[in-house]
């Protein structure tokens, strides 16, 4: 292997621009260069991929990375051909180029132009790709992303586990294995897979010190991710959820509240994505709203927060994912919305699958159900699960979560953990947390009854107590380092020496009240309606908007509900908006109303506030977001392009009276629209000038007094549409 005659630290200012590595770069570095197999465990933000590009530049020959996601690989290749004048010193070979492109990227490597090749796992197995790079000078093997290989890693890839044996067809190189999250049993797995068990190991602290974590109740969690979003407008952020449908409906509602919100997930084609991604970057957009294909080695350093809507499936997944927050340094807050029903649903989508995988599933959930309802540190919490110890007192952003900001109470639980360790014990230590739970409550079920648990000594000891309180003593035993779970097995509980110490010697815990959300509901009510929401109207401030709406209207000469209809100056009384983004939120006040009748409405309620020292609620009225309501720019194009009702019908999938009502809402909002062509289809000018002037001078809000007064005369839709038409000529 022959080396660029220059150091490690010479070539990073050469290729990078930087004057010092960070953390253990140059460790793994010099290991490479040295033609060591080599593994790194950095987190998220560490800069694991330097240790491999740069060996890459330096090394003769070209490095094959093995990366899991085409987006991933772009994004390196991206940031690569930024810091060199030649685009072909490295390339990406997977499903995404055509013939044309792969054959020139198959040239440049050739050529000995390109020192670095992103492929996919897939593209590495094709017999066609292992015979090309058979004839190519191969430096090493990076493969990044490499808790792939684990069936415990969070993102099990099983073309990951074919990777050491088609290197050993192409050439007998080292390799360099990277990931950001890595229990020791993944790190184990890991290693076995590739046959790198004598590798030099560079693991650095899983702790990220500037990130407050924070576990809240799934309640209105949506309307709580608006008003975050709000008070922290023009800061860059990702939500995470499960599903494409909650990505989509969460995007909307923040884009409907002014927040500059994209949807990202699988289900859009590969340029939108790019695209979005690109948006992302550049600081186009503020918030990306993603399922978990998105994020993955794109380089922001600024994004800081980073929301789960859902909980995921696994304390890698959240580490990983909540690692992409304050990359810089600086402030990154990770919100995780938590309910056990959550959990409950996870669960079900295991069933079916093979025994192996829903037992390593359902550990993996444990764990994450231990973190969200621990009251210990979380810090400490997440770094245990990585088999890091971390001093919860004085280590670096101790503080730094809601459960060390805001403790929970503390009670001496020396009889509680000797309970649970000697329960353990007399069971041979052959059992799960939540068999040992279940013989202190005295449940029975089928461990229970297959082992005889009823005639344990333990038998109903602890039955005052609920299992959730039992499993949260045996959870902080963990943590505390008096018991352990054997991973292989599925979290079997052991006794750790100290736990052996402790039965011998028994002296005081100071244990934390565990945090209950068993019964949180996960609907988010704001969704349903906004009309609907809670709180009382201020009645002397409800008589006072209603006297001025009468004042403006006399002035006008219109009827009060042209200027704001009731349910307006009733959310007005109850959330006394005082700035137009407020007013823009109250149910019936779109752009065109705000700027027509808005300024005297904030007038009277800003100095009504003052004046009563009225403390205003914090959690501000959310506009929601609905499917109809996405039709609404459709709707408007469509009477542009002077549509009739069926034909807008079928356009938008809503009925005849769905598209009345979306055409009503529009126009009650302050949008006026030209619906002239509707009207000419029944009604000549004296129709709608008899009509008009009726509208002009009745103060009911809906058609019903018209119906009385022109009984016969016309149809329900045509009292409607020339309704819509008035209100749109005068109050727009």
């Amino acid at each position: 292997m022959s080396l660029i005659d220059e150091s490690p630290l010479s070539a990073l200012q050469t290729y990078f621009g930087f004057n010092e590595f960070k953390g253990e770069q140059e460790t793994a570095i010099q290991s490479v260069l040295n033609g060591k197999d080599t593994f790194v465990i950095m987190p998220t933000g560490g800069g694991k991929s330097m240790c491999y590009q740069l060996p890459a530049l330096m090394l003769e020959g070209v490095a094959i990375v093995v990366s899991p996601l085409i987006a991933l690989m772009k994004n390196q290749v991206d940031a690569l051909r930024g810091n060199h004048e030649d685009p072909a010193i490295t390339h990406f070979l997977n499903s995404s180029l055509n013939k044309s492109e792969a054959e020139q990227v198959r040239a440049d490597v050739v050529a000995g132009k390109t020192k670095l090749l992103y492929v996919a796992p897939e593209t590495l197995t094709k017999e066609s790709n292992i015979e090309f790079l058979k004839s190519v000078k191969i430096s090493f093997v990076a493969v990044d992303e490499a808790h792939c290989i684990s069936e415990w890693g969070h993102d099990f890839r099983p073309e990951y586990r074919r990777i050491r044996p088609i290197i050993k067809q192409i050439a007998d190189v080292p390799i360099i294995a990277l990931t950001a999250t890595a229990t020791p049993k993944v790190q184990q797995d890991i290693q076995k897979n590739l046959q790198m068990v004598n590798a030099t190991l560079i693991k650095s602290s899983f702790n990220r010190d500037n990130l407050y974590y924070e576990v809240r109740p799934k309640k209105d969690a949506l309307k709580q991710i608006v008003q975050y979003s709000l008070n922290n407008k023009g800061k860059s952020g990702i939500i995470y959820c499960l599903s494409r449908k909650k990505v989509e409906q969460i995007a909307e509602t923040l884009s409907v509240n002014g927040i500059k919100a994209l949807p990202y997930h699988a289900g859009k084609d590969s340029k939108t994505r790019s695209r979005i991604q690109d948006q992302f970057l550049m600081q186009d957009v503020d918030i990306i709203v993603a399922t978990i294909a998105f994020g993955m080695g794109i380089d922001k350093p600024d994004v800081r927060s980073v929301i789960h809507y859902d909980i995921p499936k696994s304390l890698e997944s959240y580490y990983q994912e909540t690692g992409r927050a304050g990359r810089d340094g600086g402030e990154g807050h990770c919100i995780a919305f938590y309910s056990h029903k959550d959990i409950e649903k996870l669960e079900k989508f295991l069933q079916g699958k093979p025994i192996a995988e829903q037992e390593i599933g359902s550990q993996l959930l444990q764990e994450v159900m231990a973190y969200a309802e621990t009251s210990v540190s979380r810090r400490k919490f997440l770094l245990h699960y990585f088999g890091e110890e971390f001093d919860e007192e004085n280590g670096p952003g101790a503080k730094n979560c809601d459960n060390m900001r805001y403790p929970k109470p503390q009670y001496d639980g020396q009889e509680e953990i000797h309970m649970v360790i000697s329960a353990a014990l007399e069971h041979k230590e052959a059992h799960k947390m939540q068999f040992i739970s279940a013989i202190l409550i005295g449940e029975h079920n089928r461990e229970v009854d297959d082992y005889d648990g009823d005639k344990s000594s333990f038998w109903e000891r602890g039955k005052e107590k609920s299992d959730r309180y039992w499993n949260g003593i045996i959870r902080q035993a963990i943590v505390l380092g008096f018991l352990k779970k054997e991973i292989e097995k599925y979290g079997i509980l052991k006794i750790t020496d100290k736990g052996q110490d402790f039965l011998m010697n028994p002296k005081s815990v100071m244990l934390s009240e565990e945090r209950n959300y068993r019964d949180v509901d996960t609907g988010d009510t704001m969704v349903q309606t906004r009309r609907g929401q809670g709180g009382v109207a201020d009645a002397t401030l409800r008589k006072m908007l209603v006297t001025l709406r009468k004042d403006i209207a006399d002035q006008k000469d219109l009827p009060p509900y042209v200027i704001f209809q009731d349910v307006s100056l009733d959310e007005m009384a109850i959330h006394y908006p005082i700035k137009e983004d407020e007013l823009l939120r109250i149910t019936g006040v779109g752009a065109g109303k705000a700027v027509k009748f808005g300024v005297q409405f904030l007038e009277l309620i800003s100095k009504y506030v003052a004046e009563n020292d009225i403390e205003r609620a914090e959690d501000l009225l959310v506009r929601t977001s609905s499917k109809k309501s996405s039709n609404k720019v459709s709707i408007i194009q469509q009477i542009d392009r002077k549509m009739n009702l069926d034909d807008m019908a079928a356009r938008t999938n809503l009925t005849r009276q769905e598209v009345f009502g979306e055409i009503e809402q529009i126009v009650a909002a302050g949008t006026k629209v030209n619906i002239d062509h509707l009207i000419q289809e029944s009604m000549d000018e004296d129709c709608v000038e008899e009509l008009f002037e009726f509208y002009s001078e009745t103060e009911d809000e809906g058609i019903d007094s018209a119906l009385v007064e022109f009984e016969g005369t016309y149809s329900e839709d045509e009292l409607r549409l020339m309704r819509v038409k008035f209100l749109s000529d005068v109050a727009n």
